[in-house]
């Protein structure tokens, strides 16, 4: 079936029904992807799903951001049938192996430069957000200090370090600093004035000795903020927070969880600016779909004693061949470029749909991570924004929900993200074609409208005030 056509639609059968039904009824109430998008995956190759309704869907969500390659690629098959067939353990703790050897070399060679010339690997539990609390170990361990420094907007996972680190916490131990963004520029300016400011606030915050923020043992940022709502970091900002960290002697941590692998049109995205930070926290697509978290860091930080941090599946030996798999090809086959290229084609025909739909309020993103800011334009700007000489409309996550239902009818799979769960995402595979890439262009630019026209729509979601 071409991508270009419309996705076919067969009633939905008994069993199909009955696993959502049993799934509703066993699964706790904290599931999430489930909810907006119920449907039942029997098989997957590259971009598209198959449901056990028998109905196809282009997936935009590539398990938020793990399927570099998309689902069941060839390449990775092979890594994972080859350990199997080898008779080699499947669990091994931290022991040294040939697939273990062999996955880090293969990661070094992507890495920052001078950073690979003197790194140290920790793998971690086989979640990203397990190697964020690693990281946090060990730049506490490393400088004897106990604060740390995070951003307006980040997530950085859910459990306790993490979360207290993300934009959502509410028990805050986490010194919090202004997060640059165009559309929603805290400071009412936007562009490389806002940035500046957000960079001078930060500086001027941690050298006011009556600044109330404790020493910090570290600073963690996303290159791209992705559940923030897709929020590119400016390249000079980073450069400017990398220069005000390495003056006052504190390690930055990128998380690149998300953002890695390619998915911004670089390797890493750390790699648009230039900087090279002290820890990068590694997990998603580097397991190539299989569970992989780990942190790189300066070898002068490997300060902790033996067990610091420890987890019974850090050794994933099928994660590691498939991931190692997946970065060679993605190296090999320049896959970053392609998305930096195509990325930037798919944002030109997003941004083109702003003149037609008034409920878009801005179209961002860099390589194939892609968000648009759903707005509702008749209304009032935000409260904090009424200052503002230009202020946005205020964010509309009932249309959004509405654009993602209306998605799906049309066999399409897309995320929501952002403050107000009002950004639709896009995080499709790097192995997009140019026709695929249309179909989806194509698919939303029709649920969009299919949305505004809803009567219905602004009772589906809650207010945003």
């Amino acid at each position: 079936m071409s991508v270009t056509e419309p996705a076919p639609v067969a009633p939905p059968t008994t069993a199909h029904e009955g696993i959502l039904r049993r799934q509703t009824l066993r699964e706790s109430a904290a599931r999430t992807y489930a909810r907006s998008l119920p449907i039942v995956p029997v098989r997957a190759r590259g971009l598209t799903i198959e449901g056990a309704d028998g109905r196809r869907y282009l997936d935009c969500l590539s398990g938020a951001g793990t399927l570099a390659l998309g689902h069941n690629h060839p390449v990775v098959l092979e890594a994972i049938r080859k350990v199997i067939d080898s008779g080699a353990p499947l669990h091994v703790l931290d022991l040294a192996t040939p697939v273990k050897d062999a996955f880090t070399t293969e990661l070094f060679a992507t890495l920052p430069r001078r950073l690979a010339e003197n790194a140290r690997i920790q793998f971690c539990g086989p979640a990203g957000t397990d190697a964020v609390e690693a990281a946090f170990k060990l730049v506490r361990a490393a400088t004897g200090r106990t604060g740390l420094l995070a951003f307006t907007g980040a997530y950085h996972g859910m459990t306790t370090g993490a979360l207290a680190a993300s934009g959502g916490a509410t028990d805050v131990r986490v010194t919090r600093l202004p997060f640059p963004q165009d559309y929603r520029c805290p400071f009412g300016t936007g562009g490389e004035r806002g940035a500046a400011l957000a960079a001078r606030w930060t500086e001027h915050l941690l050298d006011d000795r009556k600044g109330g923020v404790p020493a910090p043992a570290g600073m963690i940022v996303e290159p791209v903020q992705g559940e923030g709502g897709v929020n590119p970091a400016p390249d000079g900002w980073l450069r400017r927070m990398r220069a005000i960290t390495e003056d006052r002697s504190i390690p930055l941590i990128a998380d690149e969880v998300q953002t890695g692998v390619g998915r911004t049109g670089a390797f890493w995205a750390v790699d648009h600016s230039g900087i090279e930070p002290d820890v990068m926290v590694l997990s998603k697509a580097i397991g190539g779909s299989l569970p992989l978290a780990v942190i790189v860091y300066r070898a002068e930080l490997d300060l902790w004693q033996p067990g610091a941090h420890a987890g019974t599946f850090r050794g994933n030996q099928l994660a590691m061949a498939a991931g190692a798999a997946t970065l060679a090809f993605v190296r090999e086959n320049q896959l970053a470029d392609r998305a930096a290229v195509l990325g930037s084609r798919m944002l030109a025909r997003l941004r083109e749909l702003r003149a037609h739909h008034p409920g878009i309020g801005d179209v961002r993103g860099r390589g194939l991570m892609i968000g648009l800011e759903l707005v509702d334009p008749e209304r009032a700007p935000l409260p904090a924004e009424a200052g503002d000489p230009t202020p946005a409309p205020p964010p509309d996550p009932a249309l959004a929900l509405a654009v993602q239902q209306e998605c799906l009818r049309r066999g399409l799979i897309v995320e929501l993200g952002g403050r107000y769960e009002a950004v639709v995402r896009l995080l499709p595979p790097l192995t997009l074609t140019d026709e695929q890439a249309d179909a989806v262009v194509d698919r939303l630019a029709d649920a969009l409208a299919a949305a505004e026209r809803s009567p219905h729509r602004r009772t589906t979601a809650g207010s945003t005030t």
